[in-house]
C-alpha cells in the first residue's frame, strides 16, 4: 500500500510522475478544476465581500470521490498542480475539498516532468500559497461579474447566444478598430531613384540619399525630374565611405506569446493548436524502453525569459561540442522581462538539450516535432554568441546629387548559423549584400537611374501572431487567455478569418457598438491594462482582492443598471434574398447566424430549408458598377470571385478583388497569392505592393 497520496491535473503527468516517485507513492489527477462557480447563476455575493459560492463540476463527482478515499489510506498528501496562478488554485480547491491544512507542507511545484526536477520538488514541499490563489480568485470573480451581467443584456437586447467579456471585448476592439483605420487609409504618393552602378566589372545598386548632403524626401513626379535634371553624365565620385562593425543578437528564449507568434509566422500553427501541441510535449511523451514518458519541454505558460543556470550550461556544453568555443557566450547574458512578467518559472525550453529533434523523429507525430524543433533551436540559439556583421555605406555624387550604396555580410555567425527569428511580414533580414572595393576619389559609372513611383500602405489586418504581440504588449490579458480568446471570438461570430487575417463581421460590430454605449470601461485599453496590473498586485500580496473587486463593481452596477434600462432592442431584420424557397415557394430571407449571414425560408418553423449564400467581400463590381462582387466555389471547389448580378453580369475573377481602387490608375487592385504570401497588384498598370502573409 503506497504510503503517500500525490494528486495532479493529468493523468498523462500521473504515470510519469508515479514511476518516478516509486512505490511508496501513489499519484491520482483531479483532471483539472474539482469545483468552480455554478453555471447556473452569477455565484458571487457581491453583498458580503463578494463571497464566491463554489460547487462541484457536474461530472466531477466519482472523480473527487475517488481522491478523498484515496486521501483516507494516505500518510500524507501533496498537491502538485500546475506551477502557475490557476495550479495554485487547484491545489487550494482540492486542499478544502480533502480537509488538508493550507498551512502545512502540501504543495509541490516543478517546471518540468523530467525525473531530476520531479524528485528534487519534492524535498521542498511548501504551503499553498494564497496570494496566488486570491490572484487567481479575483480574475475568476471578475470575469464572472463582467460575463454574467453583460451577456444577458445582450442576449435580451440583440440576440441569444452572445457573450462580452473583459479581454475578448478587448480584442474585438483592436479588430474593428484596425478596420477603420483601413477604410478611411488615404494612400500618399512618394517617390524613389533608384541606380545600377559599375565599378569595373562589378555592377551594385545604390538609391537616391538627397541633395548637398541634406537628405531628400521625394513626394511627387516633379520633384523627381528637378533632381535627375541636376544629374550630368555618367560619372559618379564617392565622396564618403562609412565602415561598421554590427552585433546581431539572439532572441531569448520563448514565452507563451513569443511561441504563439513564431509558431504562427513560420509553422502556419494557430494559438490554440500551438498551445495543445506544446501541452502535449510538456506533460510527456513515451520516448522508448531506455527513459520511457518524459517531459519533453519546459511548462508552457510564463511570461518570463529566465533561463536556469543547469540549463545554460547544459547547453553551453552541446554548443562547444557541436560549432567550437567561439559560438558560446562568454559574458553573462541578461534575459530581457516583460514590464508585467510573471517570473515565478523559466522560459520554455527542452528539458535535455541532449534530445534533439533529429532523435526525436520517430516518436513524435509530425506536429509534435516541428514544434519541439522549433523551441529546441530557439533555446539553443539564445545561448549561442551574437552574430558579427560588416557593414558599408558608400556615398556617391554628381554635382549635387547624392546616392547612397549599403553593402554588408556576415563576418561570423553566431547563433545565426543555426535560427533566425520571423518577423510579422516574412521580410528577414538580408545579411549578404556585397559591394565593389571603393576608395573615396573613386569614380564609378551608372548604368541605369530609374525612378519608382510609391504610395503609402494601410495598416494591415491582425493575424493572430500580430494580435497576440498587441495584446502583449498593451498589456492585455495573460498568456494563458490569448489562445481561448482568439477562438471565442470567432465561435461567437463576432470576427472572421480572410487570409488569416482577421475580419469583424457584421454581429461584431453590433455588439462592439453596443459595449462602447454602454460599457465603455470594459473595451478601454487602458483601464483594462490597468485591471491586469491591479490583479497582479494581490499576487504580490500588495493589495486585497475584495478591494480591487469593489471599487470595479461599485461603479459597473450602475452602468448595468442603467443598458438593462435604456438600451432600445437592437433589430437584425430578415433581408430578402430576392428569390423562392424550392421547396415551399415562400420567399427566402437573409438571416444572421453565428457564423454569418445564411438563407433561410421565411415559412419558418413550417419549412426549414436553408442553404449558404454567395458571400459578398465589400466591393462593387468593376464591370458593371452596379452588382456586388461575391465568393463563389467552382464545381472542383476551387474559390473564385464574381458579380452578384451573374448573368447579366460575367464579371469574374480567380484573384480576390479589393474595396480601394489603385492609387496610380484608378482600376481594380486583388490580391494574388504568390510564393511569400500575398501581394496586392493592379488589373491594368504595373502598381504593386509589397508581399505580406
Amino acid at each position: 500500500m503506497a504510503d503517500y497520496l500525490v494528486i495532479v491535473e493529468s493523468p498523462a503527468k500521473a504515470k510519469t510522475i508515479e514511476r518516478y516517485l516509486g512505490k511508496k507513492y501513489k499519484v491520482k489527477a483531479s483532471i483539472g478544476h474539482v469545483r468552480d462557480l455554478p453555471r447556473s447563476q452569477t455565484g458571487i455575493d457581491t453583498e458580503n465581500n463578494y463571497e464566491p459560492k463554489y460547487i462541484t463540476i457536474r461530472g466531477k463527482g466519482p472523480v473527487l470521490q475517488d481522491l478523498k478515499s484515496a486521501a483516507k489510506k494516505a500518510k500524507k498528501i501533496y498537491l502538485a498542480a500546475d506551477p502557475d496562478r490557476e495550479g495554485e488554485a487547484i491545489a487550494w480547491h482540492l486542499a478544502t475539498a480533502l480537509n488538508i491544512d493550507t498551512n502545512s507542507d502540501c504543495r509541490v511545484v516543478f517546471n518540468e516532468i523530467t525525473k531530476d526536477a520531479i524528485l528534487e520538488s519534492f524535498k521542498h514541499p511548501r504551503p499553498i500559497d494564497m496570494d496566488l490563489v486570491d490572484a487567481q480568485q479575483a480574475r475568476r470573480i471578475l470575469d464572472r461579474l463582467v460575463g454574467y451581467n453583460i451577456s444577458p443584456i445582450l442576449w435580451k437586447k440583440v440576440k441569444k447566444g452572445l457573450s462580452a467579456g473583459r479581454v475578448q471585448s478587448v480584442a474585438l476592439r483592436l479588430i474593428i478598430d484596425r478596420e477603420e483605420e483601413i477604410k478611411n487609409f488615404v494612400p500618399e504618393e512618394y517617390w524613389s531613384i533608384e541606380g545600377l552602378f559599375e565599378k569595373g566589372k562589378k555592377q551594385f545598386d545604390a538609391l537616391f540619399y538627397g541633395v548637398g548632403k541634406e537628405k531628400v524626401k521625394l513626394s511627387n513626379e516633379g520633384q523627381v525630374k528637378e533632381i535627375l535634371s541636376g544629374v550630368n553624365g555618367e560619372d559618379f565620385k564617392v565622396i564618403n565611405i562609412v565602415k561598421k562593425e554590427r552585433k546581431r543578437n539572439a532572441a531569448p528564449a520563448f514565452t507563451t506569446s513569443s511561441l504563439q507568434q513564431e509558431a504562427a509566422r513560420k509553422l502556419n500553427f494557430r494559438a490554440k493548436k500551438t498551445m495543445m501541441l506544446a501541452q502535449q510535449l510538456y506533460e510527456g511523451i513515451d520516448i522508448g524502453k531506455k527513459e520511457g514518458t518524459v517531459g519533453l519541454i519546459t511548462y508552457m505558460r510564463t511570461d518570463s525569459t529566465r533561463i536556469s543556470d543547469t540549463a545554460k550550461s547544459e547547453a553551453s556544453s552541446y554548443i562547444l561540442e557541436k560549432y567550437g568555443k567561439d559560438y558560446v557566450v562568454n559574458e553573462e547574458k541578461k534575459s530581457k522581462k516583460a514590464t508585467n512578467a510573471q517570473d515565478a518559472h523559466e522560459a520554455i525550453r527542452p528539458t535535455s538539450v541532449m534530445r534533439t529533434p533529429d532523435e526525436l523523429k520517430e516518436v513524435l507525430s509530425r506536429d509534435q516535432l516541428r514544434l519541439y524543433r522549433l523551441i529546441w533551436e530557439r533555446f539553443i540559439a539564445s545561448q549561442m554568441s551574437s552574430a558579427i556583421l560588416d557593414t558599408v555605406a558608400v556615398d556617391l555624387v554628381n554635382g549635387d546629387v547624392q546616392f547612397r550604396a549599403n553593402g554588408s555580410h556576415v563576418k561570423f555567425p553566431g547563433f545565426m548559423k543555426l535560427y533566425i527569428e520571423g518577423t510579422d511580414d516574412q521580410n528577414e533580414e538580408e545579411t549578404t549584400k556585397l559591394l565593389p572595393e571603393m576608395e573615396v576619389g573613386d569614380v564609378v559609372k551608372s548604368l541605369e537611374i530609374e525612378p519608382k513611383q510609391h504610395f503609402t500602405q494601410p495598416p494591415p489586418r491582425y493575424t493572430e501572431a500580430r494580435l497576440v504581440k498587441e495584446l502583449e504588449e498593451r498589456g492585455i490579458g495573460r498568456p494563458s487567455t490569448y489562445a481561448p480568446t482568439l477562438d471565442v471570438i470567432q465561435k461567437r461570430g463576432y470576427v472572421q478569418l480572410d487570409s488569416k487575417r482577421f475580419v469583424p463581421a457584421e454581429l461584431g460590430e453590433i455588439v462592439h457598438q453596443a459595449m462602447l454605449e454602454f460599457f465603455p470601461d470594459i473595451i478601454n485599453i487602458e483601464f483594462t491594462a490597468k485591471m491586469e496590473q491591479d490583479l497582479d498586485k494581490i499576487e504580490e500580496g500588495q493589495t486585497n482582492w475584495v478591494k480591487i473587486i469593489d471599487e470595479f463593481y461599485k461603479d459597473f452596477e450602475k452602468h448595468v443598471k442603467h443598458a438593462d434600462e435604456v438600451m432600445e432592442k437592437i433589430e437584425i431584420k430578415d433581408e430578402p434574398a430576392g428569390e423562392d424557397c424550392e421547396k415551399c415557394g415562400s420567399p427566402m430571407v437573409y438571416k444572421l447566424g453565428r457564423f454569418g449571414k445564411f438563407m433561410a425560408c421565411s415559412n419558418f418553423p413550417d419549412c426549414r430549408n436553408t442553404k449558404a449564400i454567395m458571400k459578398p467581400i465589400g466591393v462593387k463590381c468593376p464591370s458593371c458598377e452596379t452588382g456586388e462582387i461575391v465568393e463563389r466555389k467552382s464545381k472542383t471547389k476551387r474559390l473564385f470571385y464574381g458579380c452578384n448580378t451573374y448573368p447579366e453580369c460575367e464579371f469574374v475573377s480567380w484573384d480576390k478583388p479589393i474595396s480601394r481602387p489603385c492609387p496610380k490608375c484608378n482600376a481594380l487592385l486583388v490580391e494574388k497569392k504568390i510564393k511569400k504570401g500575398v501581394q496586392i497588384q493592379c488589373t491594368k498598370c504595373d502598381y504593386e505592393e509589397a508581399p505580406s502573409q
